[in-house]
C-alpha cells in the first residue's frame, strides 16, 4: 500500500511537472513574439535559427532515446554486477564524444542549413539566421547529455530533475526575453546592436544550459560518479544502431516535413514562419493537456493486454482512447476554427507585434483547428504499434504520412497567393493525418481482427453534431462582441466559451455521448 501510496504521488508530481513545463514553453513563445515582434524578420530568423539544433538532436539521437537508450540502460542496471554503472559512464561518455563532433560538423555546416529551411528569406535575415544557429547549435550536445543523464536517473528511480529542468529552460529563455524588451532591444535586423544580438543568442543557449545542468547535478548528488570514460567500447553501438533504425525513419520524416512545412512559411513572407510555428504551439498545447494524459493513463494496461496478447481488450483500450480524446478535443477544435483571431490577439497581440502578423497568426490558428482531432487519433493509434512491439509499421506510416504532408505544402506554394501560403500548411497537417489515421485503423483491424469500427464513426458521428452546433452558436452569439483589441478579445473568448460549452454539454446529451460522462468521471466531475 505504501508502494502504492508512493508511486501515485509520484505520478501526480510528474504530471504537474510536465503540465508546469509545457505552460513555461508555451510562455516563452509568447513572450520572445511580444519582445522581438511577430511579423518582422527578426523573429523569424530567431526561430528558424532555434529549429535547427533541435531538428539535429531529433534526428542524430533523439528518437531513439526512450525506444533504445533506456531499455538498454534498465537492461544493464539489472545484468551488471555494479548496477550497470560503468555502462552508463561509458554511454554518456559516448553522448558527448559524438554529440560533440556532430554540434562542430552543424556549425561548419550553419549556412547549408539555414538554407534548407529559409527559401523565402532575404540575405540580411538568413545571415542572421546563421550568426544565432552558431551560438544555438551547441545546445546539440546540451540536449543529448541532459537527455541521457535523465534516463540515468530515472532508471535509479529519481524523477523531479528530469522532468522539472525544461521548466528551468524555459524560465530562462522568458528572462532573456523580458530583459530584451525592458532595454528596447532592436525589432528588426538593421537595428540590431552587438549587445541585443548576445543578450538574445547567449541567454537562449544559456537555457539549454541551465537544463542540462540541473540534471547533471542532480544525477551527482544520487550517488551516480560522473566522470568520462576515454574509451567507451562495450556499450554495444552497433545494437543501439540495429534497434534504433525504425526509429530513425519516423524521426528522419517528421523532420522532413517540418522542412519542407518550415520553407513554405518562410516563401510566404515577412512574418510566414513565426506565424506558423506560433499557430504550431497553439494547436500542441489542447493536444499536450488533455490527449497526452489520455494516453498516459491508457498506456499501462494496454502494454500489459498486448505482452497477454489479448486483442480484444487492446481493441477496447484503443477505442475507448480515441473516443474520450475526440469527445475532449473537438470543441476544442472548432473553438480554434471560429476563434482563431481572437486567440491570436489575446495570446500574441501585444508588445512590438503588428496587426497584420496577428491577423495572419489567426488564419493560420484556425486552420490547425482542422487538423486536431485526426492527429490525436493518429497518435493514439500508434501507441497500438508500440505497445505490440513493432516499430516498422509506424515508422512507414509515418513516411506515407510526411508524403502526403510534404505533398500538401508544395501544392500550397503553387495554388495559394504568397500571403496565404502558411495558412495552407495546417491543411496539409490535416490532410495528412487524417491518412495516417486511415492507414493506421486499417492495419490494426487486420492485426487484432477488429478496431470497434462502429462504435467509434457513431461517436465521432455524434461529436460532430455537438461540436459542429456549439460552434456554430457560440460564432453567432459571439459575432456582435468582435472587436479590436484585447478587451474584446477577452470578452468574445469568455462568451464563446460560456456559450459553446453550455450547448456542446447540451447537444451531446440529446445525441447521448456517453464520452462525456466518462471524461467527468475522469475529472472526478458530475455530469448530473
Amino acid at each position: 500500500m505504501a508502494k502504492a501510496s508512493s508511486a501515485g504521488r509520484a505520478g501526480r508530481g510528474m504530471a504537474v511537472a510536465t503540465m508546469a513545463s509545457r505552460v513555461a514553453g508555451f510562455v516563452r513563445v509568447v513572450v520572445l513574439a511580444s519582445a522581438l515582434g511577430l511579423g518582422g524578420g527578426l523573429l523569424d530568423s530567431y526561430n528558424v535559427a532555434n529549429t535547427i539544433p533541435n531538428a539535429v538532436y531529433e534526428l542524430v539521437v533523439g528518437g531513439a532515446m526512450a525506444s533504445v537508450v533506456v531499455p538498454l540502460l534498465a537492461r544493464a542496471a539489472l545484468r551488471e554486477p555494479d548496477d550497470g554503472v560503468v555502462y552508463a559512464q561509458r554511454l554518456l561518455s559516448l553522448m558527448v564524444y559524438g554529440l560533440g563532433a556532430v554540434t562542430v560538423v552543424a556549425m561548419v555546416s550553419a549556412p547549408w542549413l539555414v538554407g534548407v529551411y529559409t527559401p523565402g528569406f532575404t540575405d540580411e535575415e538568413r545571415d542572421l539566421a546563421v550568426v544565432l544557429s552558431r551560438f544555438f547549435l551547441p545546445q546539440i550536445l546540451f540536449y543529448g547529455v541532459s537527455a541521457t543523464a535523465g534516463a540515468v536517473l530515472n532508471i535509479r528511480g529519481r524523477f523531479a530533475a528530469p522532468m522539472w529542468a525544461p521548466l528551468v529552460n524555459s524560465l530562462v529563455v522568458i528572462a532573456v526575453g523580458v530583459a530584451y524588451l525592458v532595454i528596447g532591444g532592436a525589432t528588426d535586423i538593421a537595428s540590431l546592436t552587438t549587445a541585443h544580438l548576445l543578450l538574445l543568442a547567449v541567454g537562449t543557449t544559456v537555457g539549454v544550459f541551465a537544463q542540462m545542468a540541473l540534471v547533471v547535478w542532480a544525477l551527482a548528488r544520487s550517488g551516480f560518479g560522473v566522470r568520462p570514460r576515454l574509451d567507451p567500447r562495450g556499450i554495444g553501438i552497433r545494437r543501439i544502431g540495429r534497434l534504433g533504425g525504425w526509429v530513425l525513419v519516423s524521426v528522419g520524416a517528421a523532420q522532413v516535413l517540418l522542412v519542407v512545412a518550415t520553407r513554405a512559411a518562410s516563401i510566404s513572407g515577412p512574418g510566414g514562419v513565426s506565424a506558423y510555428q506560433n499557430a504550431f504551439a497553439v494547436f500542441q498545447m489542447p493536444f499536450a493537456v488533455i490527449a497526452v494524459s489520455v494516453m498516459t493513463a491508457m498506456l499501462p494496461r494496454l502494454s500489459r493486454n498486448a505482452a497477454r496478447l489479448d486483442h480484444a481488450r487492446i481493441t477496447e483500450d484503443l477505442s475507448r482512447a480515441v473516443r474520450l480524446a475526440v469527445a475532449a478535443l473537438a470543441p476544442v477544435g472548432a473553438a480554434m476554427l471560429v476563434l482563431g483571431p481572437q486567440i491570436a490577439t489575446l495570446l500574441f497581440g501585444h508588445g512590438r507585434s503588428s496587426a497584420p502578423a496577428i491577423a495572419l497568426l489567426g488564419a493560420v490558428v484556425a486552420a490547425f483547428g482542422v487538423a486536431l482531432v485526426p492527429f490525436t487519433g493518429y497518435m493514439i493509434l500508434q501507441r497500438g504499434f508500440y505497445a505490440l512491439q513493432d516499430t516498422r509499421t509506424p515508422a512507414l506510416i509515418t513516411t506515407a504520412v510526411t508524403v502526403v504532408g510534404v505533398a500538401g505544402c508544395l501544392a500550397a506554394t503553387r495554388l495559394l497567393p504568397r500571403s496565404d501560403i502558411v495558412v495552407g500548411i495546417p491543411l496539409a497537417y490535416a490532410l495528412a493525418y487524417t491518412a495516417g489515421l486511415v492507414a493506421a485503423a486499417a492495419i490494426l483491424r487486420r492485426r487484432l481482427g477488429r478496431i470497434d469500427g462502429r462504435r467509434l464513426l457513431r461517436t465521432h458521428a455524434r461529436v460532430a453534431v455537438a461540436a459542429g452546433t456549439a460552434g456554430a452558436v457560440a460564432a453567432l452569439a459571439v459575432t456582435p462582441l468582435a472587436g479590436p483589441g484585447h478587451g474584446a478579445a477577452l470578452v468574445t473568448l469568455t462568451a464563446a466559451g460560456v456559450v459553446g460549452t453550455a450547448v456542446y454539454v447540451a447537444v451531446a446529451r440529446l445525441v447521448h455521448l456517453g464520452e462525456l460522462r466518462q471524461l467527468a468521471a475522469l475529472a472526478g466531475l458530475r455530469t448530473g
